[in-house]
């Protein structure tokens, strides 16, 4: 009688995971979050909702796992030419891109909402996402206050705020479009401010 190989468990409770993932952040939006609801994330996913109860303990939960998978992909930090203003530019650039992409926007957009009245699930956004992208931003600048390219009295978290804060915020609150040209426009502003001072 020929042994039969038993089910790998954790190889199906990954594939259940990215389903789950695939389904919220597809259903979100779809749908928008208020009309988001476990019983569809299942039903799209091809599982029951006990699975998913017995991972999360709400949809927005489930939310920010799918959202924020990925994250590790900040340990390449931003580059480093030795031109800052050049390297901001390029990275901030592409950020508006993914920021003005549809199936980027829903999710965040709702994880956004949800977190102003969610004070965990806030705490556990900025964990997660917001503050490993200001760290990238916060080393970058570190490098280029070594290089004398910003002032050595300068406190970089804030400045990496200075440039984050505003981008953020035209976005959500849509105040105005996330172009190439606001871009280049708000990283020159904030780097004036930050260069080192001259002695008349």
């Amino acid at each position: 009688m020929a042994n039969k190989t038993a089910p790998d468990a954790s190889r199906r409770s990954e594939r259940s995971r990215r389903a789950i993932f695939d389904a919220a952040l597809g259903l979100v939006g779809e749908v928008g979050y208020d009309k988001l609801t476990i019983e569809g994330i299942a039903s799209r996913a091809g599982v029951g909702k006990q699975t998913i109860y017995r991972w999360w303990p709400s949809k927005a939960a489930v939310l920010l796992d799918a959202f924020t998978q990925d994250v590790e992909g900040y340990e390449a930090g931003l580059p480093d030419t030795g031109d800052l203003a050049a390297d901001l530019k390029f990275v901030l650039r592409a950020t508006a891109d993914e920021f003005n992409d549809e199936k980027w926007q829903a999710p965040y957009r709702a994880l956004a909402a949800a977190g102003a009245n969610d004070a965990e699930l806030s705490a556990r956004f900025v964990e997660r996402l917001l503050e490993p992208g200001i760290a990238v931003y916060v080393n970058r600048m570190r490098a280029a206050q070594e290089a004398g390219e910003i002032g050595p009295d300068v406190d970089v978290r804030v400045a990496a705020e200075m440039v984050l804060s505003p981008f953020s915020q035209r976005w959500l609150m849509r105040t105005g479009e996330l172009t190439y040209a606001y871009v280049d426009t708000l990283v020159d502003m904030v780097l004036a401010g930050l260069r080192p001072r001259t002695s008349a």
